[in-house]
């Protein structure tokens, strides 16, 4: 008898079983190969559809299908758990070793989670769900489900052989592995390897397309590396060529270059501010991607701001759009992962994007999801962050609480992934004092006599104008009048959104005497990416033709945006932060010495936003020692020397915060992944034997809790303007997988985050509504203005408002 996978919605075909397990095992294989899991993951992908080998999944499918809007209870069927139950009863009652032992515990792991995201193998209630699944569960036709596998798909022998060479891949891994938190990522890069598997073979079925061969990406990059070079090379015939700054910029580039041949790590790249950093880390990747075959080419970064800037600098070179790959936000949010049959909810799983791109620009938010955050929606990307040239930008937006865990992924992507790392930022943190710290290894900086050139790029005085009590937004406006008198174009930096409103308001009113002599611009994260695109194109034309302009911005202009102002003003912070905003200050050099100005903004409340607080204090405590001794510090307050002091202060402060504390349940969700040993310990206290697996973690526990962000925030769809409107209207209907996917990417750049009591606001006063059959929010026009985006008073001022 042939057992159904899928039944292909346009016209009827079915997809058996036994083609289902078969393709995926093929492709988890091939997924696999690259980090020595090969085996591993074709395991899991040849057993993770087990249990549809049964008549109660084939009745239930033929039942969803033919009554698409009464679908059968939810929940009624369980496929996923027969398979990881097959895999332990055969292989863990009487185990060779600990290889064949582990092996059995984490492909039936990431088999039963398939559908819901990676389970506990030890919970807080210090009890097992794998063991409840894999063990205890009784499932009524497991016979015969294990009889139509051995009848279909292999024979008992086959097997058997096919498991010897997973439990050898088993082997090889425990002679390399030397921390536990290591097994976490092992698994959750085999889960990764069978999601997308899964996901593409259902996709290409669903499409009636087989999967398309990769094309030659070697080719790609030699082509894009010789489109650099000839760039490169016109600038070096450019006037203004012999420029002190362009000199200095063309011998990091060069450096860049050299350093390429050197074998795979984890590097740092310390250009400092306006010193040509992307194009430099970009020649980089290319040659060390030319040169050592990786298969992509990936930016990091902390805002959608750089990713729209960054990647529109690298196709104006490389001249090959659908190449490049920009992730800004996930615009399906809270996804409901079961096992039910759902035709829009299978869409929406298979239209999501994989990162199989050879350049993407991504932010750290979505870096730190593929490998932490809950379901399978992310982790299915992370096996193609493995082989690649990944370069951070900015990395010291990394969160605090999730340095542990970004460090060590990182370190697993150099170890087993055989990805090359660069740490790229003009204000490098002081890796040195951080726990559960990179492997880097000595003379890993790309940019020789880094300390020389930075003071080279000196452009800036900081002025320390804060006060005890800080400045008010009218207070502030007098300041800026007074910097007027000096300087054509002013950006002012705040901490807070509502900060920047209210002085924007108060610079914007009727009775501030330079309204009608200056051009107000406005950023924020309210607006979408579109949105802010748009506004800073704006606002580059009127500094090029040097116009009067006064910016008011939250903190997402100071990261990597190519842009300068003649004066800066940067509301207290962390020194980093007011370094990256003096790098929007005389940006190329073009005057010998313009001022930043650090103020105290009263109208910032600093409480929920720990990190900054902190920041800030220590750097007052910096500028007082400065102000005394300023020779330590080469008498300059963005030296590296200076930066250095700063961060061993500020990583004092929040130490213990490095290994993500959950106050809820009094762990780490570090610990949660690593050794688990708070549990561990209490489950022997409390049964009185050892827990009876070798493996330990809490994925689901600490997936629940994992954010990158420290309140939830939800993804909402604008209709900034005519395209935006049109991809709400046609979301609102019914719409094929291709075209979905599509879609969804379009739609990333008019997306724009909000908090959870912001989404109740918005509710409250109906001004969202729903898309895709619940899956999408959107926002109503009434709800979005020119002048700030989303504005919680619902004052829109677009002309077509959606029913």
């Amino acid at each position: 008898m042939e057992y159904i996978a899928h039944i292909r919605e346009k016209d009827g075909t079915i997809q058996t079983v036994q083609e289902h397990l078969e393709e995926v095992r093929k492709l988890s294989e091939q997924f696999g190969e690259k980090v020595g899991v090969k085996y591993l993951a074709g395991l899991a992908g040849l057993l993770h559809d087990l249990g549809k080998n049964s008549d109660e999944f084939k009745n239930y499918i033929q039942e969803a299908i033919a009554n698409r809007d009464n679908p059968p209870r939810r929940g009624s069927v369980d496929h996923s758990t027969a398979g990881g139950k097959f895999l332990y009863q055969r292989f863990y009652t009487n185990p060779k070793n600990i290889a064949e032992r582990l092996a059995v515990e984490w492909i039936s792991m990431c088999i039963i989670s398939h559908h819901q995201g990676l389970r506990d193998f030890l919970t807080p209630q210090l009890t097992s769900n794998f063991l409840e699944r894999v063990s205890d569960k009784k499932l009524e036709e497991f016979e015969n489900v294990v009889s139509a596998f051995f009848n279909t798909q292999m024979t008992e022998e086959e097997l058997n052989r096919y498991f010897d060479k997973a439990t050898s891949e088993m082997e090889a891994i425990l002679h390399k592995m030397k921390k536990p938190i290591e097994i976490s990522l092992f698994i959750k890069y085999i889960f990764s390897c069978l999601i997308d598997a899964d996901r593409s073979n259902t996709r290409s079925f669903e499409e009636n397309e087989q999967i398309k061969e990769v094309y030659d990406r070697h080719l790609f990059f030699k082509n894009s590396y010789d489109a650099l070079m000839e760039k490169i090379t016109s600038y070096s015939k450019a006037d203004d060529a012999q420029h002190p700054i362009n000199i200095l910029r063309s011998k990091m580039s060069r450096q860049c270059d050299e350093f390429a041949v050197r074998p795979s790590g984890i590097y740092t790249l310390s250009i400092p501010t306006g010193g040509g950093k992307t194009l430099a880390s970009l020649r980089y990747a290319l040659k060390h991607a030319i040169t050592y075959h990786k298969e992509r080419i990936i930016y990091i970064v902390p805002y959608t701001t750089i990713i729209e800037q960054n990647a529109q600098e690298v196709r104006a070179i490389i001249k090959n759009d659908s190449n490049i790959l920009e992730h800004h936000s996930n615009v399906v949010e809270n996804e409901v992962e079961d096992e039910n049959y759902d035709i829009n909810k299978k869409k929406l799983k298979l239209a999501k994007d994989n990162w199989e791109s050879p350049i993407i620009f991504t932010t750290m938010v979505q870096f730190l999801n593929t490998f932490y955050s809950k379901g399978t929606r992310n982790v299915r990307r992370l096996h193609n962050l493995t082989n690649a040239v990944i370069i951070f930008d900015e990395v010291q937006s990394v969160p605090i609480k999730c340095m542990a865990l970004f460090n060590e992924a990182l370190n697993f992507l150099y170890t087993f992934g055989k990805s090359s790392l660069v740490l790229c930022t003009a204000t490098q943190p002081a890796l040195g004092f951080v726990k559960h710290r990179l492997l880097i290894a000595d003379q890993t900086e790309i940019v020789a006599d880094i300390e020389q050139i930075s003071s080279s790029f000196k452009r800036v005085n900081i002025i320390d104008q804060t006060t005890p009590l800080g400045l008010n937004a009218k207070e502030l406006k007098q300041m800026i009048h007074a910097c007027i008198q000096n300087a054509d174009s002013i950006l002012v930096i705040l901490n807070t959104k509502i900060a920047v409103q209210k002085l924007f308001n108060e610079l914007d009113s009727e009775n501030a005497c330079f309204t009608s002599e200056y051009r107000l611009f406005h950023l924020s994260t309210n607006m979408c990416s579109a949105h802010r695109k748009d506004v800073l194109t704006d606002l580059k034309k009127a500094l090029e033709a040097r116009e009067r302009v006064v910016c008011v911005s939250t903190q997402l202009i100071e990261a990597g945006v190519d842009i300068s102002f003649e004066c800066v003003v940067r509301s207290l912070a962390g020194l980093d932060s007011i370094a990256q905003a003096a790098g929007r200050c005389n940006r190329h050099g073009k005057d010998a010495i313009r001022n930043v100005y650090i103020v105290k903004s009263s109208d910032e409340v600093l409480t929920n936003l720990k990190e900054i607080k902190i920041g800030a204090e220590q750097t007052k405590r910096l500028l007082a020692e400065f102000t005394d001794n300023p020779d330590v510090f080469g008498n300059d307050l963005l030296s590296p020397m200076a930066l250095t002091r700063y961060f061993e202060y500020y990583y004092k402060q929040i130490e213990n915060e490095f290994d993500y504390p959950i106050l809820e349940i009094g762990n780490k969700l570090f610990n949660l992944l690593n050794d688990n040993k708070d549990y561990f310990g209490a489950y022997k206290h409390k049964h009185g034997v050892s827990f009876p697996l070798v493996s330990r973690q809490s994925f689901a526990t600490a997936e629940q809790y994992f954010t990158v962000i420290d309140h939830i925030t939800t993804s909402i769809l604008v209709p900034y303007n005519e395209e935006a409107q049109n991809l709400i209207l046609e979301l609102n209907g019914d719409v094929d997988i291709r075209r979905l996917g599509d879609l969804l990417k379009k739609a990333q750049q008019y997306v724009v985050n909000i908090y959870e009591h912001e989404l109740k606001i918005l509710e409250k006063n109906g001004d969202i509504y729903c898309l895709l059959h619940g899956n999408i929010f959107a926002l109503r026009e009434i709800a979005y203005t020119e002048k700030f985006g989303l504005d919680m008073g619902g004052e829109g001022n677009w002309s077509t408002t959606f029913a």
